[in-house]
């Protein structure tokens, strides 16, 4: 049986987008960037990613009520609310 990965449902973890922050700024703080900096770069981050979550989100209530379909049902407890 072949799995396939859903890598839209993926990307919109936000377990995986605290992680890519977490990364971030541990590498900036290991490469000595100012406490300042590295607070605007996780901002940045954090808050791009709010909005292409939002976004998806969106489009896929949109698509579900378009085929007549409850989205919660079809939904991920993991995704941005």
């Amino acid at each position: 049986m072949e799995n396939k990965t859903n890598w839209k449902q993926k990307l919109n973890s936000r377990k995986l987008w605290t992680a890519v922050v977490g990364i971030i700024t541990g590498l900036a703080a290991a490469f000595g960037l100012p406490e300042n900096d590295i607070a605007q770069i996780a901002g940045i981050v954090t808050s791009a990613m709010s909005v292409v979550a939002y976004i998806s989100g969106e489009s896929r209530v949109d698509t579900a009520a378009a085929y007549g379909r409850n989205a919660a049902a079809d939904g991920n407890s993991d995704t941005a609310a």
